[in-house]
Parts: structure tokens; sequence; C-alpha cells
């Protein structure tokens, strides 16, 4: 994919590592997601900083397949709304990405830090999203799991673009579609029944997390017990999505337009031939017109994104899906943890592990750097093995 190839036996081509350490420095792990891991990279030419994704080929064919998928489709996107792939590189043992880095946050922090926000600025974050979707269905690609754990601020300048990003589900619609895939609460109805689908399925997406962001509120939830199984919390969701079964509840909607309440109602209609398409949506007089309350609605908001979203209720990424299929056994435990990242003039690097089980285990390890950095960084994390 890059330079300083090495041919192996079965005639493939793959980069050495040293071609990507040679020309970026890898920093340290900012978080673990379902198929890769993504670090700072830092261009050692220009000390530009950017993400690196990295893909285990160990992990098994779907993540080698993710791994494939988001480099074909990457090269193919250019778009301001969408991070922009640099380089990859293949070695024998990964794939490695390195992508634009956005460093504005995701939309729950900016909504938080907000002194003031109204539907004036949501209609201008859904606007940017549904122009990045339109780009993306011109071009044949539905992008298939399309979430706000997937959409940042670029940088945190007021003002800032919107950017799209994590196309390792995504896909060329140049057939029917049948495989599940996705995040259960922003599953379109024709995806959890097992249907064919495309592209109105981004369009559902964006009605979710339009509705999220006016009113804190996932529309279709339901309580996971400790205890309970996430099968059968997800089949309770999948029977909501199939019939449609959301409220405007009060008082979150009271002091919402009804324009706004409209496009969520074009957006989230369960026939997906009848679905808005995200082009029309993009002409929508909440999108293109004055209909957008100036109204602030910070307060509500807030704490209901604090009440629904501070707990890691939603689930891991669903690829290949479960809709409506149990494995023999699935496990779910949740677990808090810090990394502190101390980087000094000696070179010396330490890592301290804290686990919040019934034991405290700590180690300490060193090794030479070059790179001055501090970092902190505790968050709550759901996993989900399935035996």
């Amino acid at each position: 994919m890059s330079f300083g190839c090495f041919t192996v036996k079965n005639g493939k081509f793959y980069n050495n590592l040293s071609d990507v350490l040679d020309k970026y420095e890898i920093g340290q792990l900012l978080r673990a997601k379902e198929f890769c891991e993504v670090c700072v990279a830092r261009d050692r030419l220009t000390n530009k900083m950017y993400i690196c994704k990295k893909f285990q080929k160990r992990d098994g064919r779907h993540v080698r397949k993710a791994a494939k998928n988001e480099i074909g489709i990457l090269k193919m996107v250019s778009h301001p709304n969408v991070l922009q792939l640099i380089e990859a590189f293949e070695t024998r043992k990964e794939y490695i990405i390195i992508q634009e880095l956005a460093t504005g946050g995701d939309l729950f922090d900016w909504i938080l830090d907000q002194g003031s926000y109204t539907e004036k600025d949501t209609s201008k974050v859904i606007r940017q999203v549904l122009e990045a979707v339109v780009y993306l269905h011109s071009l044949g690609i539905v992008h298939r799991n399309l979430k706000l754990e997937n959409l940042m601020y670029y940088n945190q300048r007021n003002g800032s673009k919107v950017v799209m990003g994590d196309f390792y589900l995504s896909r060329l619609e140049n057939g029917p579609i049948t495989e599940p895939c996705g995040t259960p609460e922003y599953l379109a109805p024709e995806v959890v029944a097992r249907h064919r689908y495309g592209r109105p399925v981004d369009c559902w997406a964006v009605g979710v997390i339009m509705y999220i962001l006016l009113s804190g509120n996932p529309p279709f939830f339901d309580d996971l017990d400790e205890d309970e199984e996430n099968e059968r919390h997800n089949r309770r969701i999948f029977r909501k999505i199939l019939a449609g079964d959301y409220e405007y509840d009060s008082p979150y909607w009271d002091n919402i337009s009804n324009a706004a309440k409209e496009l969520v109602g074009l957006l989230m209609e369960t026939d997906q031939d009848e679905r808005i398409v995200a082009k029309d949506a993009l002409a929508h007089s909440w999108i293109s017109g004055n209909s957008a309350l100036g109204r602030n609605l910070r307060e509500g908001v807030c704490a209901q994104i604090e009440k629904n979203f501070a707990k890691a209720k939603w689930k891991v990424t669903v690829n290949r899906g479960s809709c409506g299929q149990s494995p023999r056994h699935r496990h779910t435990h949740t677990h808090t943890y810090t990394h502190i990242h101390t980087y000094t003039r000696t070179h010396t690097y330490t890592h301290i592990h804290s686990y919040t089980y019934n034991h405290t285990h700590t180690h300490t390890h060193s090794y030479n750097h070059t790179y001055t950095y501090t970092y902190t960084h505790t968050h709550t994390h759901t996993h989900t093995h399935t035996y």
C-alpha cells in the first residue's frame, strides 16, 4: 500500500513495520474499539498529529474484513465532513490506517460544555451530517453504522465543522444487502427484520441522532437489569423498532418545534420505501429554512444525556448481527480503569493500571521514548463476550 514492501511466497506484497515507524511515531492508546485500537500518531517530518488505527489480523476474519473494507471506502471518499485517509499500510500481522485527527470532542461533550444549546444548533449539526450522507449515497456507499459516537467536532474552535468517521461496516450498494450489522439502538426496522436494505438505513440513523440531540433521550430505550443478558434486552428494543414505537414525551419535547418533529418522523418512517431520502431531508425547512427555534434547551437536554448515556448502556456494534438469534452464552461485565501516561526527559514511560475488581493490580515498566506528553483518561467500558 505504501513503500518499502517485501514479497512473501504467495506473491502478496506487505509493508515492513519499519515503514510505518520510520515515518510516524505511534503514541498512547486513546481507546480500544470493537475491531481496532486507536492511537495518536505524529508525523516525524512535519510534527503533524494524526489518528492511527491498528487492526490485528490474528483477531479473526471479521477484523481483517473490516480493515480492508474501511481502507477501500476511505480511498473513495473526499468530503469536508468525512475524516480523510492519509495513508494505509498492511504488514504481515496488521492493517494500519493513518487518518485525520479530530480534536474537538464528541457531540455530547460539546453540548455539555455550551452555555446555550438550541434547535438551531442541532439543525446545523444535522445539516452537516446529511451533507456527508448525500455525498456518500451519491457514490453508492451505505455507511451502515451512523451513530453519535462516530460524529465529532474537527477542532475546538467556535463554529468547527462536524466530521464523520468509522467506515469499517460501510459498503457499496451494488446489489441487495441483507447482512444485519450496526448498533442495536440505531438499527432500522428492515435490518432488524432481516429484509433487504440499502441507503435508507442511514436516513433512519440520522433520525435517531436528531431525536437524541433534541431531547437527550434515545427514541427506543429499555432499561437493562444488571444481571440481564444483552440479547434479551436487545429483543425488546428490536420489537419497539419494528413497531416504530417511539413518542415525543413531555416535558422533553414540549418546547420542540413541529417542524423538527415532522423531520424526525420522516427520517424514522418504518417503511423504507416511504422514508425521506437524504437529499430531500437536506431541503426540509427545519434544515434549510427558519423553522428551527432559538429557545435554550441546554438544561433539559444535558440532564437527560447525563442520565441516559453516562452508564455505558449502549451496546457494541453488531456485525453479521444477532437480530433475534441468541448465542449459546453471552457474558457482560463493566469495569472502570485509569491510564496514566507520563513521558519525562529521562525517556521513561510509566504505565499504571488500577482495576476496580475485588483486588488491585499494579504494574510498572519502562522503555525508551522521545515523546513528551502527559495524558490521563478514565472511562467505563462494557465488554460483551460471546462463547
